[in-house]
Order: C-alpha cells, then structure tokens, then sequence
C-alpha cells in the first residue's frame, strides 16, 4: 500500500525519538497566535489533519476548544488515546476521505502534515477532504515547508546519536519530492525508515485551493506570522476560507 511507509514511520518509536527536539513553545507561540487573528471563540470546533500524538489537538482543548484529531496511524491514535475528554476526540482516519461534513469551524494542517501521497490528485484529495469537512466560510490553515528554500538548503547526509541510537539520514530530491532515508542501528539491529513529501510551491498550493473553492486570506512564511518570501522564508503558511 502507498500508506505503508506513512503508518510504519510515523508510528515508529524512533520517528518520536528523532523529532523529540521539536519546539513546544514554538508551536504554542504559533497557534496563540493563530487563535488571535482568526479571532476564535470557545465554540470553536478544530479538526486537526495528521495529529500524530496529538500535542496540538492537546494544546487547544486546554485552550477551551472543542478539538477532533485524526491521523492514519494506529499506534500515534493509541497513544493520544488516554488524553481525550469532553473537549477532545482522537480516531484514526485517512484525511483522503470525507469526515463529518459541513461540520468543524476551523480545519489545520500543522507542521508539514501534507504532501506524503505519490500524485497531486491523491494530495489534492486531502484539501477537497477539508473543505468537505468545513461549514461555509469555515477556516482552513495548512502549514506547510517553503519547498525553494529547502531544496537550495539541502543537507545530503546527516548522522546523529541519540539514547546510544544512531541516526543516518541521507535527503535528495526525486520526482519533485524531498526524499530522507532514515537507517538506524540500535543495540545491532538495524532498522530503514523513508519519508517522501512533494515539494510544492506557492503556485501549486494556490491551484489546490481554487479547485476546493477556498479563497485565500493570507499567507506567512514563519510562526510569527511575517509576510512570505519564496527566497527566505522558513515556512509556506497559506489560510484560506470556504466559499
């Protein structure tokens, strides 16, 4: 299945031990931030597209949020599992299929939660899914990379040691996508992981947006929410509301 490598590394232990550096207080900077400017109210529903373990979905039921993640893998729902209340909900769902439509406020893509199927309709699947799931004039924010800046910064090979664990990630672009290869060895098994993610850019993004009648509000290019720059910008942040 296309899926296979999604729900096999995403799921893995050594996917959460290699990102564990990942910024809470960045990622809570970002989505304060976010509340603000689209002014939500305590009503709010969020569906959040490719929780993984859920710190997101996490952080804005404690917001007071009435929050719904979904996610492919098995083992990142089981995990999140034990955290749900009155407030938050967790299920595993293929966000290429439709989920409670016209039903949620605000849908998210965070930290890069798109792009990992092989062909633009299966990817654009996954906006039309969004715009499914929204009420008219409901919010959808997908947070992706700036693919210009990442292909032209590009570290081709990277090794790293983490709990006595190695790490060996070798990154190259095939088909337009960034590829990483991931081999690890720990305690002498080995074990090889790859991620691939289509390496859209702003044209693509916006062309995906019109064919699922979103109109674009804004468009970012880091957490604080600065204005995008295709050369510069760390991040591709495109918010776009349902007609």
């Amino acid at each position: 299945m296309v899926t296979d490598w999604i729900e096999n590394w995403f799921g893995s232990e050594y996917y959460s031990l290699l990102y564990k550096h990942r910024d809470s207080e960045e990622a809570h900077l970002f989505l304060n931030k976010l509340i603000k400017l689209l002014e939500l109210s305590p009503a709010t529903r969020i569906l959040d597209y490719g929780c993984g373990k859920g710190r997101h979905s996490i952080y804005l039921s404690k917001k007071g949020f009435k929050v719904t993640g979904i996610d492919i893998s098995e083992e990142s729902i089981k995990a999140s599992k034990n955290k749900e209340n009155e407030n938050l909900e967790f299920f595993v769902h293929d966000m290429r299929n439709y989920f409670r439509i016209n039903y949620y406020d605000v849908v998210l893509s965070l930290f890069t939660s798109f792009g990992y199927f092989e062909s633009d309709h299966e990817n654009n699947k996954v906006i039309k899914s969004a715009a499914g799931a929204l009420k008219k004039g409901g919010i959808f924010v997908l947070d992706f990379m700036n693919a210009e800046k990442e292909i032209k910064e590009l570290i081709p090979k990277e090794r790293c040691k983490i709990n006595n664990i190695d790490f060996n990630l070798f990154r190259y672009t095939k088909n337009n996508c960034i590829v990483k290869e991931i081999n690890i060895t720990n305690k002498e098994k080995k074990y090889n992981f790859r991620e691939h993610v289509k390496a859209y850019k702003l044209n693509s993004l916006k062309t995906f947006f019109d064919e699922n009648q979103f109109e674009i509000l804004h468009l970012f290019g880091d957490y604080h929410l600065s204005p995008f720059n295709e050369s510069t910008s760390k991040r591709l942040i495109v918010i776009g509301r349902k007609k």
